[in-house]
């Protein structure tokens, strides 16, 4: 009706013109279409993180060779990964977030930097590391979101300022990791702060000129969630009136959490965007009854207006801090005998999920690490009391057990059974390529009172490899995501906390936190490739072609929560909210370090 209407009123071409999608949108999705170049962290809008470059397949991997390198000057984790546009290559920083535009034809000549002059003091409120999961590229625009919640606008040829707009108040402990999604003329962006108690929210600026379109808060209101609530819906059912402050005693749900920090992916048909929300604050459970929602939540948003479709809460009344921020992976697949358009999505609970991304129904729910012990389940019989939730185990449930008592032997750890470490997808082999965490913890919750822009925690974690297993803290694992299940996996010795990159070759590449980067057969998973780089992984593989050769490039740079004492200088092993403890031997394989490694094959 609003089609013909459109049209009576201002005439079919204006009608057209009114419905098209907006000129940035157009550029993304020919850029990202592209293989030769990557014009977004997660390289396409689906988040798949497929290449379909072929000159380097499984083969000929092995003959890979170092072809140039770039030092990027900072030292502390280097997350995400260089963008390629054209004959240009941009690379960005951990804190301060420079950003370098390098000119591949001249051998990596810079053209032009950008260092932003950021206060030093939003370094501390910074939850686990100095990290930036990089940058985004739309209509002659790079975009960078800092750790002082600054989202900029750069003139991809120049480098001059468009325009600059504050997201966030790092003194209330709300601060930046992650990177920007472009849609059609906006630009989404999150906010991290979890664990200082913030309410945390999506926003939507003009790509344009910064202004601000419409704000989505994770834990609130109705009118702050952006939901309808006879319309938004969980399981096919309206979530109905005042759906998260009821979960909430009293006013907490303004210090609720549920941060943005992770990865978001859009369906152009379906015109959604996809993300998930973070844990509720506190870590004490026992201090925040209630299912908490919609913390620890799966999102599906209009990008024009910012309302939800639908939602779906993986982990009610979180007790571990198993944020839901992960990335959540488009596919068109053929499941149960039925067409579907799917989303799938690692969690850091330790469960893989596959969902139908226009409805939000649950189809798989399975664990990728066999040693996840805190539930047994998800409760995926219909008409059930449960449907949709994880059936918890009493011992592991740090609520049951009570304050300051330290459960022990929980699987997985806080960090998850996946943190942020992007998956990648192969339509060829339609396996996912993990890599994960085989990490379990102990958890003491202590009460902890609010203080603005203070660490809102109250909790004590200690981790350690999970037992009864191959004694390493990692795995890269295969996953059959219509199936659940795992097709194959490689034991790593400590967490993959690196991206995954699939190729039309054959070839799937991640890092180590040692530093390797490594190259395995898409569908054995056995090592065809691996070279030391100068520290440890933690950024995303990445590929592009130039002058007609492929290229491989990843970030060296060990950090993030793993990798957090070596990148502090933290020694205590209770620090880093238990990590430095748990890989306190990582010191003794790699150090701090901040270069880009490329890698093609030798020139006949």
């Amino acid at each position: 009706m609003k089609t013909v209407s459109l049209t009576l009123a201002l005439g079919a071409g204006a009608a057209v013109a009114a419905m098209a999608p907006a000129s940035a949108n157009d550029d993304v999705l020919k850029r990202s279409a592209d293989p030769k170049q990557q014009v977004l962290q997660t390289v396409d809008y689906a988040n798949t993180r497929y290449s379909k470059l072929d000159e380097i397949n499984a083969s000929n991997v092995k003959k890979l060779q170092v072809a140039w390198t770039f030092s990027t000057g900072v030292l502390r984790g280097h997350e995400g990964s260089p963008l390629v546009v054209d004959n240009m290559m941009y690379v960005h920083t951990p804190f301060p977030n420079n950003v370098f535009a390098l000119d591949l034809n001249e051998g990596g000549k810079i053209v032009w930097k950008y260092e932003p002059k950021q206060d030093p003091s939003v370094i501390p409120v910074m939850c686990c590391d100095t990290v930036n999961r990089g940058l985004a590229y739309a209509d002659n625009t790079i975009i960078l979101h800092q750790a002082d919640t600054t989202v900029v606008a750069l003139d991809a040829k120049t480098g001059q300022k468009k325009w600059s707009v504050v997201n966030g108040d790092p003194k209330k402990g709300e601060t930046n990791t992650t990177t920007v999604l472009p849609v059609k003329d906006k630009i989404i962006v999150g906010v991290s702060g979890g664990e200082f108690g913030v309410q945390a929210h999506v926003t939507a600026y003009n790509l344009k000129d910064g202004k601000r379109v419409w704000r989505g808060y994770s834990v609130g209101t109705d009118d702050q969630l952006l939901v309808d609530p006879e319309k938004t819906t969980e399981h096919g059912k309206p979530i109905g009136k005042d759906s998260s402050i009821k979960t909430w005693e009293g006013d907490q749900w303004k210090t609720g959490g549920g941060a943005t920090w992770g990865w978001y992916s859009y369906d152009p048909k379906l015109d959604l965007v996809y993300y998930g929300s973070g844990n509720p604050s506190t870590w004490n459970p026992k201090q925040r009854p209630g299912d908490n929602k919609w913390s620890m939540t799966i999102w599906a948003r209009n990008p024009d207006t910012g309302v939800a479709k639908w939602v779906y809460q993986m982990t009610p009344h979180d007790e571990w801090d198993y944020d839901g921020v992960n990335e959540m992976i488009l596919t068109d697949q053929k499941i149960d005998g039925k067409e579907r358009k799917l989303l799938t999505h690692f969690d850091r609970n330790g469960f893989g999920y596959t969902l139908d991304r226009e409805s939000g129904e649950v189809l798989v729910a399975e664990k990728f690490d066999p040693v996840v012990n805190w539930a047994t389940k998800v409760d995926l019989e219909k008409g059930s009391k449960t449907y949709g939730r994880p059936l918890v185990v009493a011992k592991y449930s740090t609520e049951q057990n009570g304050e300051d008592v330290n459960s022990k032997g929980i699987c997985p750890a806080a960090l998850g059974t996946k943190d942020q470490q992007p998956a990648a997808y192969s339509p060829e082999t339609e396996l996912f390529y993990v890599p994960t965490n085989h990490v379990c913890m102990d958890y003491e919750p202590f009460r902890v009172s609010y203080t603005a822009g203070q660490p809102y925690v109250g909790a004590t974690l200690a981790m350690y490899p999970a037992p009864n297993s191959h004694g390493g803290m990692g795995n890269f694992i295969a996953w059959d995501g219509k199936k659940g299940k795992i097709v194959w996996s490689n034991k790593e010795q400590f967490s993959v906390w690196s991206g995954a990159l699939a190729t039309a070759g054959g070839v799937v590449f991640y890092g180590t936190l040692e530093g390797y980067l490594k190259a395995v057969d898409a569908k054995s998973g056995k090592e065809l490739y691996k070279f030391k780089t100068p520290s440890g992984i933690i950024g995303n593989v990445m590929t592009y072609e130039h002058k007609g050769k492929q290229y491989v490039g990843v970030l060296s740079g060990v950090g993030g929560w793993a990798g957090i004492g070596l990148a502090a200088g933290l020694t205590n092993s209770a620090d880093g909210l238990g990590a430095v403890g748990g890989y306190a031997s990582l010191a003794q394989y790699t150090a701090l370090g901040g270069q880009l490694t490329v890698f093609s094959l030798p020139t006949n």
